[in-house]
């Protein structure tokens, strides 16, 4: 069966409560993509006194973030252009996110240690880096199943100082989420 909607696929407001998302906070959501699949939940979650970073390496992606905050009234979204695989390339203030998310990319970047402590740099101590991912199994939509990454070898690449290793869970049928929380090493 193939999901109709991305909120099929995986539910934004499940995945958002599961990782704890609070009014108030202070969000990023990593690669978020021109949809906004979780950058306008986390928006409503958060609520006006929160903030959510969408930040992409794609302007046009997040152009129409920008006219869809702007339409919404989602005055908490704020568009951040970065390379979130190089180090110190993101404009956030450095240990200011509550909840750094990480869906669906990391598979993709190619500079993975990078984009470690780039995530780890803008969490505060603390903090969540939370990883959604696609399980390594075939699925009607998706990367080719070899393109994927399995929980443990996420795990093994994110060992670092910087963070530690929390929790998993089942974010779907297709993709699982791993929490981390940021250390109080030093970046």
């Amino acid at each position: 069966m193939i999901p109709r909607s991305g909120t099929e696929l995986i539910n934004p407001f499940k995945l958002l409560e599961r990782v704890g998302i609070r009014e108030g906070q202070k969000i990023a959501d990593m690669g978020c993509g021109s949809l906004g699949h979780f950058v306008f939940p986390a928006a409503q979650l958060v609520g006006p006194k929160g903030m959510v970073f969408a930040v992409d390496i794609q302007r046009s992606a997040l152009e129409y973030i920008e006219r869809r905050a702007k339409e919404g009234q989602f005055f908490n979204v704020h568009p951040v252009w970065s390379d979130m695989d190089v180090y110190r390339a993101t404009r956030i203030d450095e240990g200011s996110l509550d909840i750094t998310l990480l869906i669906n990319n990391f598979y993709l970047s190619s500079n993975r240690s990078q984009m470690l402590r780039e995530m780890a740099r803008l969490t505060r101590p603390q903090g969540w880096i939370v990883v959604v991912e696609w399980k390594p199994i075939a699925s009607p939509l998706g990367p080719p199943v070899d393109h994927r990454i399995d929980q443990e070898q996420v795990k093994r690449e994110m060992r670092s100082p910087l963070i530690e290793y929390h929790d998993a869970f089942d974010v779907g049928m297709y993709h699982y989420g791993l929490i981390f929380s940021r250390t109080n090493e030093l970046v």
